[in-house]
């Protein structure tokens, strides 16, 4: 902590004084305008006052921002806490965490929004802490890394690091998704198969902790060896957000990064152009299961070939996204770096590889280069959904390799079934490459050795239809993994899922009959130490959600 008056926090986490609190960035705009009119007139001049630090802001249930401020990206989720508290700094993050350990508050934090459950929206939750205006991207010559607060979203974090370093991470797609849980969860995206997760790229993390006293202050930790808090930092390595404490500031550098060197050389840098590929195949009369079943195999077998480190596909990432037929049509896309040797070549040659043998030609084909800033960052990219239609649920699986005969036949058949609507689909997501080149233990992040990603999705607008898209997606899923109790149990095919998708149903014993619990899905062998961290750094247990992890028994 920085702040002049921290003496004034004590073991419980509690402010000693009983006079109101002021931080020192709290708006003064009408003091400091008059200090400035004063010089400003002996000068011959007026001076406009300079702008104040932002916040803290309380936003109660009378207040009339209230609701604007209450929801995340899933409509679904709505919470009623006592208190919305918008935060600008990580004094502020210090002193809303002790407020909320004084007052023996349930608290949740958020950043972009974008969890998939309800984590955030809990009944429970009683003060929701809103880090979106902590949004600094930038240089850090002190330790020598780029520092992100994690309000700032993925599009502001691609387009300052461009701006001023031509550098970039490899993070998601969605450009309107927040840092603090893309980060904490792994992170990844169209240049993760070349340059790893974004966490292969942390070397840093600020985080607010409580300790068994309640006291509550600011951590950093590094992935230095002799850091005595490394465990911190390797815990925020894929080990999702909302466990440990709150995240105020990541830094990232890339792990063979020579520190001295220029900034521009630290992170990997950002591609000039993207050469991008669309192919959309008709649900007509063509489109047979076998012609179906072909294609999706065809697009698991090609990752199975081509997903080591150092393969010659390691640029290019693509997404098969087959909706349910009521929709019409479905989609592949691809994207490359236009300027890596023969980019054309190599999108012909997988487009070869996925239509071989399945006897359809794609209705629509078309290929465009882009400056990569403009597709990278564009508005609402990859958003489930849109301004209203904001419901959803996903559940997600790992594949080491393709879905087998009898799994893509229960896709086929839920994706022609008359219960599925044009919202619901599966997308089938490259990985694999550089993400394969690091050890399972050497960040939270266990799966390493995969090649692709499966999404179940469905988006709906209406409360009233929440029951039949859930049955749908949830019958959908099981389906897929009837062989293994209903959800993907680490085996030669399937590696349990990804954090960053959760899905409560994976710690639902109705849904999940398989014997394995849901931590072991998320985390596998990795997360007995995620529970040791978790009893040094929460020990009192006040970071928790529907899939927390739990210290040692």
């Amino acid at each position: 902590m920085d702040r002049p008056d921290r003496q004034l926090l004590n073991r419980r986490g509690c402010w000693a004084r009983p006079a109101p609190w002021r931080p020192a960035s709290w708006p003064r705009a009408r003091a400091v305008g008059r200090r400035r009119d004063r010089r400003g007139a002996a000068g011959g001049g007026t001076t406009a006052p300079e702008p104040t630090a932002f916040g803290p802001v309380a936003v109660g249930p009378d207040d009339s921002r209230y609701d604007s401020l209450l929801r995340g990206n899933n409509f679904r989720f709505v919470g009623r806490p006592d208190e919305i508290r918008v935060v600008g700094s990580t004094d502020q993050v210090v002193r809303a965490v002790s407020d909320a350990v004084c007052s023996g508050r349930r608290i949740a934090v958020r950043s972009g929004g974008h969890c998939f459950e309800n984590f955030t929206a809990d009944p429970a939750v009683r003060m929701l802490l809103d880090l979106s205006p902590m949004d600094a991207v930038g240089y850090d010559p002190g330790r020598r890394a780029f520092a992100v607060q994690p309000g700032a979203t993925l599009g502001h974090v691609y387009r300052t690091l461009y701006k001023g370093w031509g550098v970039t991470i490899p993070a998601g797609g969605c450009p309107e998704v927040g840092a603090g849980g893309h980060f904490a969860g792994g992170g990844y995206g169209p240049l993760s198969r070349r340059y790893g997760s974004v966490v292969d790229h942390l070397h840093a993390v600020e985080v607010v902790v409580v300790d068994r006293d309640g006291g509550v202050r600011a951590v950093v930790a590094t992935r230095e060896p002799d850091d005595p808090h490394r465990d911190l930092w390797w815990a925020h390595t894929g080990g999702g957000g909302g466990n440990f404490g709150v995240v105020t500031r990541y830094w990232l550098r890339a792990p063979d990064a020579d520190p001295a060197a220029d900034p521009a050389r630290l992170l990997p840098p950002a591609p000039r152009a993207m050469l991008g590929c669309l192919v959309n195949w008709a649900w007509d009369e063509r489109m047979t299961e076998q012609a179906f079943t072909t294609l999706l195999r065809n697009f698991g077998r090609w990752h199975e070939a081509n997903s080591a480190p150092g393969s010659p596909y390691a640029g290019l990432y693509a997404i098969l996204a087959p909706t349910h037929r009521s929709a019409g049509s479905f989609l592949l896309t691809v994207q490359i770096d236009a300027d890596l040797p023969n980019a054309n070549g190599l999108v012909s040659d997988f487009v070869a590889a996925l239509t071989a043998g399945t006897g359809v030609e794609p209705a629509y084909q078309a290929r465009r280069t882009l400056p990569w800033l403009h597709p990278t960052t564009w508005p609402g990219a990859n958003e489930p959904g849109d301004v209203v239609t904001r419901r959803y649920k996903l559940k997600a699986g790992y594949l080491r390799r393709s879905l087998t005969d009898t799994q893509l036949a229960a896709v086929h058949r839920h994706l022609t079934n008359r219960t599925g609507g044009p919202t619901g689909g599966l997308l089938l997501v490259g990985y694999g490459c550089q993400v394969d080149a690091v050890p399972s233990d050497a960040t939270a992040v266990a799966q390493r050795d995969v090649v692709m990603k499966a999404v179940y999705q469905t988006i709906w607008a209406e409360e009233s239809d929440d029951a039949a898209n859930l049955g749908w997606i949830r019958a959908f899923y099981r389906d897929v993994y009837t062989q293994t109790g209903g959800v993907p149990v680490p085996d030669e095919v399937s590696d349990g899922s990804y954090i960053n998708y959760p899905d409560v149903d994976l710690a639902d014993p109705v849904w999940n009959t398989s014997g394995v619990p849901w931590h072991t899905l998320y985390y596998k062998d990795n997360y007995p130490r995620l529970q040791e961290v978790k009893a040094r750094w929460d020990p009192r247990g006040v970071f928790r959600h529907a899939l927390a992890i739990e210290p040692p028994a």
